[in-house]
């Protein structure tokens, strides 16, 4: 696509001195997304990209095998409360789950809220949702387009019936019932003041005790930090009914701090500060609490704590090799879910710290689950895979038996595809775990790979399940998934050094894996494209930057473009954990360094779709619209450089079905035409 046909995009002469380092930042004025000007250049090039994409002939034939694939039904983990089962279901296209109870376990589903008919795009969604501990009621949030912002609302489940409760200006957390289930704690912000920044309306975060029938401005402050703003508070109430648990968090920073109260009181007390170490909350016998946690430990380990004597930690059950990712305590057992090379393993240990159960599981797979009150004898869990969108089975802890509780009828056969697991040397010499994901039949030699990764924030890139890559495959590509540093795959030391001044490593584990594919023949550079969402957009942001020369095409997808400016939208602030400060002089050079924006210079480039929505409320959609500027600008080669914005949506979460369908149709679209891949 010769540059000339890129709509023109106004450059000012916008300069910052930052440590007495020269920044530009010629598109500044994007930062303005409502302005008339960004909204005509949002208009032309969406008119440019959808041009494009729309020439493709064979756009039509991959939206109707999307919609064929992704036509299967779809089931959330259930929640029990007494005999009543919880749990949200997608027939199939649905666009978004529909929450339903059923009585007992043979018992029919009762649909409870039908979020589809709330609006006619599809672009209300459930948040989250928690019966209370009698099952007579459930608080579920809604979002619209796509919004991290929910409003939570209250169902009686056995008449159906909304009632009048609303709480509004609730972000990223739930509600926590007390025992007799007519009152609840939840967190929330003030409401934005007219013309409050998106940055500032993320901070003071504050805890409220709500009864049911209550007008919101009725509700009792129970907790607030005026001394730290960025703190944010995460609600239990024990099982037992005794003790209401606040987990204290600073943005994206892995370390807690634990305090706590008896339920009846009013005074909280420190049980765990400093923000030492990673503690999260399992379950208590009485006085003594169990914790997961990385102190002195940094694959994991459980350690109990008796709030009588708050100063002594005991181990009770040590670190492994393998990562300890979740723990839940039920009917007097603690269900471990590890991470063995970025796969699940599940063990079964009793009150002695003794294992007596492991669960055996499918390959390599992604488990999820093992929610219940500490007084059930049964609990459920999610299975998924490369090929295995998701089997919810159940788990007996007493007589130690599993069986399936729900199925999905597929429209494929998931052993027609193989999962395989190596391992790149990286340029220090670290180990990088990578699965090869391909159709059987096929040999893994010159063909086209997708690759993808993330590498951050403490989250593990394990197996899981795309109708996009199953395409992929079906098309005779291997779909290729990295672990990379940054996440947790292998604890705390993992995410370390992917990390502030060490993120670098990241890029260098993912640029390592492309070599590795291409000297090793599974592809060649022409045929090897990379993808990545959120932070995973700043990888692959990155690595074109770094290495253009390397890949065939690339998709970053609602990234975080701009390092300079990261900490200046909605909660841009809270990623210091993993990305630093440009406040601090170090950090902001090795912000610099990499920042993709920044590092655009005048050179081929690959063909490369950027994706985000336009009023992202997580990462500001100014970031790509200013780096795909910056690289239509530079762009010397005939490759097209586009971005896809859409509307109505913003960083992902609760995006209805048809527009996923339409974003991975495009995605492969873009693929298949400048890769030059023919389809069989």
């Amino acid at each position: 696509m010769k540059k000339g046909r890129y709509p023109e995009t106004k450059t000012i002469d916008h300069v910052e001195i930052i440590h007495n380092i020269h920044v530009s930042d010629p598109y500044r004025w994007m930062e303005e997304i409502d302005s008339t000007d960004t909204i005509k250049w949002i208009q032309e090039q969406n008119k440019l990209s959808y041009k494009f994409l729309e020439e493709i002939p064979e756009r039509n034939l991959i939206r109707e095998r999307m919609k064929e694939l992704w036509n299967y039904e779809k089931y959330s983990v259930p929640i029990k409360r007494r005999n009543k089962y919880f749990f949200t279901k997608n027939d199939g296209l649905q666009n978004q789950p529909v929450l339903y109870y059923q009585e007992g376990l043979k018992g029919s589903p009762n649909k409870l809220i039908d979020p589809n008919v709330l609006s006619e795009d599809g672009t209300i969604a459930i948040s989250g949702w928690t019966p209370s501990k009698d099952g007579k009621y459930v608080a579920f949030g809604l979002a619209a387009s796509g919004l991290d912002w929910q409003e939570w609302k209250i169902i009686d489940v056995e008449t159906a019936t909304v009632l009048p409760d609303l709480l509004k200006w609730i972000k990223g957390a739930g509600v926590s019932w007390t025992p007799e289930g007519k009152e609840f704690f939840y967190g929330r912000y003030d409401e934005p003041a007219p013309g409050m920044l998106l940055k500032e309306a993320n901070y003071y975060h504050k805890l409220f005790y709500h009864k049911l029938g209550d007008n919101q401005n009725d509700d009792v402050l129970i907790y607030e930090r005026k001394d730290n703003k960025d703190w944010r508070f995460g609600t239990e109430v024990t099982d037992d009914g005794k003790y209401l648990i606040i987990t204290i968090t600073r943005g994206t920073y892995p370390e807690t701090s634990i305090i706590y109260r008896e339920l009846k009181e009013n005074n909280f007390k420190v049980l765990l500060s400093n923000f030492d170490a990673k503690y999260s909350f399992i379950g208590n016998d009485d006085s003594k609490f169990y914790f997961l946690t990385d102190k002195d430990a940094a694959m994991g380990k459980v350690i109990s704590v008796d709030i009588n004597q708050s100063d002594v930690l005991n181990n009770f059950i040590e670190e492994t090799e393998d990562n300890l990712e979740s723990v839940s305590y039920i009917n007097n057992k603690f269900i471990i879910k590890y991470l063995h090379d970025a796969h699940s393993i599940v063990k079964i240990f009793d009150k002695k710290a003794k294992q007596v159960d492991e669960i055996k599981l499918p390959g390599y797979c992604s488990v999820m689950g093992f929610t219940g009150k500490s007084e059930e004898k049964e609990t459920f869990y999610i299975v998924t895979g490369f090929n295995n969108p998701g089997t919810v089975y159940r788990y007996d802890i007493s007589e130690y038996f599993n069986e399936v509780f729900k199925k999905p009828r597929l429209l494929f056969n998931p052993d027609d595809y193989i999962s395989e697991q190596v391992f790149v040397k990286s340029k220090d010499g670290t180990k990088v775990p990578m699965f090869l994901n391909y159709k059987k039949g096929l040999t893994p030699r010159n063909v086209p790979v997708l690759m993808t990764g993330y590498g951050g924030f403490n989250i593990s890139s394990t197996p899981q399940f795309s109708v996009r890559n199953l395409i992929w495959m079906e098309i005779g590509g291997v779909h290729a998934s990295t672990c990379l540093r940054g996440g947790r795959e292998y604890g705390k030391q993992w995410h370390e050094q992917g990390i502030k001044l060490q993120k670098q490593n990241v890029f260098d584990d993912f640029i390592a894996c492309a070599e590795w594919l291409i000297s090793n023949g599974i592809t060649r550079k022409e045929k090897l494209a990379i993808a990545g969402r959120s932070n995973g957009g700043l990888l692959v942001g990155a690595c074109l930057t770094q290495r253009p020369d390397l890949f065939g095409a690339t998709i970053p997808a609602v990234g975080v473009l701009d390092m300079i400016r990261f900490e200046e939208f909605t909660v841009g602030w809270g990623w210091r954990s993993d990305y630093g400060t440009v406040k601090n002089e170090e950090e902001f050079k090795a912000l610099l360094a990499y920042s993709p924006y920044h590092n655009v210079k005048s050179t081929e480039y690959p063909p490369t779709l950027i994706t985000t929505g336009d009023h992202d409320d997580r990462v500001y959609p100014a970031h790509s619209f200013k780096f795909a500027s910056a690289l239509q600008t530079n762009q010397l080669g005939d490759a097209p450089i586009l971005i896809r914005i859409d509307t109505k949506a913003g960083h992902g979460g609760g995006k209805p079905t048809n527009k996923l369908i339409d974003e991975y149709t495009d995605e492969l679209a873009f693929l298949i035409k400048t890769l030059n891949i023919r389809l069989k």
